[in-house]
């Protein structure tokens, strides 16, 4: 039996469908089973409820061999711990009760950089998976850069102004992948049996492209200029406030973002085993083009 969190988001959705072609017994935990797609919720048990509730956990982890354990967004949030680690506590609880065997979860890179110290949602993440592995679980953290995704959320300035933003230097070369390719990754890694023991397991895309690059990209993809503009990280942080975030959790995108800037995710080495398929100029043609049409 294997157990995915956060099965209607951008990777849960598609880890659920990757695994459920391996023909393994699936169970979810969904706060909102009506979202999950009709042509795959007949195929799922599904544990209806938010994965930091104890009760909720409970039910979802007995009789499990694996865990997809992701860590929803949560703006409003006291602080990154309290979005990260504690959120998962009762989890880790439930992983003890049951014993389960082995946790995929998504995380980031950084671990043993300085800069990942103080370095916001990534400092939350690392301590998280140092949470889960105290359970005793195999462990499999994927270590992740930004997602290519991520720029979705600038597709009404891609297409009415020709901008996109970020504090991060413009011409700072960096690793990004796929949330496709993520879950890849993911659901290999919970298909397969044989692993044990704690690693991460970094996911880098095909190549490091500064923020430069990626307009350029953009720019023939979309068949219109597209140029990148760097924000202060003041302006930055305040821009998520203004949105809603709690000053916490604005401060820790701030964070990141500013570790990043620092070189942050160039820290581990490219290699083939790391590398994944989907080049940014693909996901433009395929992602972020029909979503700037539609902006």
């Amino acid at each position: 039996m294997i157990v995915i969190t956060a099965p209607t988001g951008n990777i849960g959705r598609k880890v659920v469908e990757h695994v459920l072609n391996s023909n393994v017994r699936v169970r979810v935990i969904a706060r909102d089973p009506s979202r999950l797609p009709s042509r795959t919720h007949a195929r799922l048990e599904v544990i209806e409820g938010s994965h930091n509730d104890l009760s909720v956990v409970d039910r979802a982890f007995e009789g499990a061999d694996a865990v997809f354990w992701l860590c929803p967004p949560d703006p409003r949030a006291l602080s990154v711990t309290a979005a990260y680690v504690d959120f998962t506590r009762p989890a880790c609880a439930a992983m003890i009760k049951y014993g389960v065997r082995r946790v995929v979860s998504i995380s980031a890179l950084g671990r043993g950089t300085p800069m990942a110290a103080n370095a916001g949602y990534v400092t939350a993440s690392l301590a998280m998976d140092d949470l889960i592995a105290s359970t005793g679980v195999s462990l499999r953290s994927l270590t992740m850069p930004s997602f290519m995704d991520n720029l979705l959320r600038q597709a009404a300035p891609i297409k009415h102004q020709g901008v996109f933003f970020s504090p991060i230097n413009g011409d700072r070369k960096l690793p990004s992948c796929a949330t496709r390719d993520i879950a890849s990754v993911a659901a290999r890694l919970l298909i397969d049996t044989s692993w044990n023991g704690r690693d991460d397991v970094p996911v880098l895309g095909p190549q490091d492209l500064s923020f430069n690059d990626m307009a350029r990209i953009m720019s023939d993809v979309l068949g219109k200029p597209v140029r990148f503009e760097q924000v202060s990280f003041e302006s930055y942080k305040a821009g998520f406030i203004q949105r809603g975030m709690s000053e916490a959790m604005a401060q820790g995108m701030t964070d990141m973002a500013r570790a990043k800037n620092e070189g942050l995710d160039n820290a581990v080495r490219r290699t083939p085993a790391n590398s994944t398929p989907t080049t940014f100029r693909q996901w433009c043609e395929e992602e972020l083009k029909p979503a700037v049409i539609e902006a």
